[in-house]
């Protein structure tokens, strides 16, 4: 990876923090617990994951072709990313006759 792209992903990290430590609604939560008598540590780890472009809008269609049933584009790209799969076959809806 170069470090012009390096560089950006560092920046996109400041840029997480800032906003999380700038959230008047952050701000407003920890005042809240902290009047309740404790102390707050916040700790958010941010994973980023970088793919090229061409493998990306790829993998986008391929999503997009399998869009059907209850789950949008976006369910089935975000399982896919957790490498699970979704078949129609598993449908359990139907309750099974006594």
């Amino acid at each position: 990876m170069n470090q012009k792209v390096k560089n950006l992903i560092q920046k996109l990290g400041e840029a997480i923090h800032e906003t999380v430590s700038e959230s008047e609604d952050i701000a407003g939560v920890v005042k809240n617990i902290r009047e309740q008598g404790f102390d707050v540590l916040l700790m958010l780890e941010a994973t980023i994951g970088l793919n090229p472009a061409d493998e990306t809008e790829e993998a986008e269609e391929e999503v997009a072709e399998e869009a059907e049933g209850p789950f949008s584009s976006s369910d089935l790209s975000f399982l896919k990313s957790l490498r699970i799969s979704v078949s129609e076959e598993g449908d359990t809806s139907e309750t099974p006759e006594a």
